[in-house]
């Protein structure tokens, strides 16, 4: 058992990958000899090697059309966007061409392509560098997406992303890369990639979160004690596929879910969870299941970024309009 960051899980997670696999390829802006803008893949072109660890031109189609031939070739491509907002210049890449090649050839052809992107708010930063840009890639078929929000999590789920024959669309949640410490057993099986994951068991509705956004609803579970409130928090950890059996399981006991990201809100995962939710749980339910999610606008300007990103308070705060039916 080890104690790390984030960022040295992920680190260690791609190393062990690369170790495990010469067919694993990294590549990125500034990935290799500066380690990442965040770090991340800091000491990797040291011991890989240049052809392993490959600093690319700022091309992110480039980048993501190199790794679609690389795949076609029998590599294990894996690479990094420097931010989120920055994903879109390979937009059409991933959409176009990773996303429909396997099924374009009929499941003869994988596509084993990991996309890292570092993404949300909380760190300063300006628009391009803080967006939350999931549900466009959970709304296109063919992709797979996940997101960590522990360093155990991180360390086991990108692994088993580069393992996945299907493209993964793996979010990182930037903001807890140097924050968020935790224990990883390196030798403990890891629970399946594509699974949610109850994380605090109650009574009093349902709390679901992902990425960024576990850290919050975990908090709002603890300030909630003190009201009488036993809420039961559930990490998603995969937007595509969902898995929603565990989420349908506690609602039904609780009568109540809310759901919380940090994208925006209109078309957001947390408007396709409510339908499901309704449409699965109508009858359990006791309340509407509630969203709280960033506005519909850009990214702000950072001195009022905490405004506009979720936070415990408005969490607590929909958890008593849900009990207020």
């Amino acid at each position: 058992m080890t104690t790390m960051t984030m960022a040295k899980a992920l680190n260690s997670g791609l190393r062990r990958a690369m170790e495990n696999d010469d067919k694993v390829v990294l590549m990125g802006e500034d990935i290799g000899r500066l380690g990442g803008v965040f770090r991340i893949t800091d000491g990797l072109q040291k011991d890989f090697g240049e052809n392993k660890v490959i600093d690319t031109p700022l091309a992110e189609s480039g980048i993501v059309g190199t790794a679609v031939g690389m795949a076609l070739r029998g590599y294990r491509p894996v690479v990094e966007i420097q931010f989120d907002g920055f994903v879109y210049p390979a937009y059409d890449q991933i959409v176009s061409q990773v996303a429909k090649f396997r099924y374009r050839s009929g499941g003869r052809q994988a596509m084993p392509i990991v996309i890292r992107i570092p993404y949300g708010g909380g760190i300063g930063a300006v628009e391009h560098h803080s967006e939350s840009p999931e549900a466009q890639f959970v709304h296109t078929a063919g992709l797979k997406v996940v997101s960590c929000s522990n360093p155990a999590d991180a360390y086991w789920m990108v692994q088993q992303a580069i393992a996945c024959d299907d493209p993964v669309v793996f979010l990182e949640p930037k903001r807890l890369y140097h924050s968020a410490k935790g224990d990883v057993d390196v030798d403990e099986p890891p629970a399946p990639l594509f699974a949610s994951r109850v994380i605090r068991p109650g009574t009093t509705a349902t709390v679901l979160a992902y990425g960024p956004s576990v850290s919050i609803a975990m908090g709002a579970a603890s300030a909630g004690e003190a009201d009488g409130l036993d809420l039961e928090v559930i990490d998603l950890r995969t937007l595509s596929p969902f898995d929603l059996e565990p989420v349908y399981e506690s609602v039904r006991r609780t009568g109540r879910a809310v759901v919380v990201h940090e994208a925006h809100r209109t078309l957001g995962t947390g408007a396709e969870i409510a339908a499901r939710i309704t449409e699965d749980c109508f009858y359990s339910l006791e309340a509407p299941v509630l969203r709280v999610t960033g506005y519909d606008t850009p990214y702000p300007p950072s001195r009022v970024e905490e405004t506009y990103l979720p936070d415990l308070d408005r969490v607590l705060d929909a958890v008593d309009r849900s009990l207020g039916w």
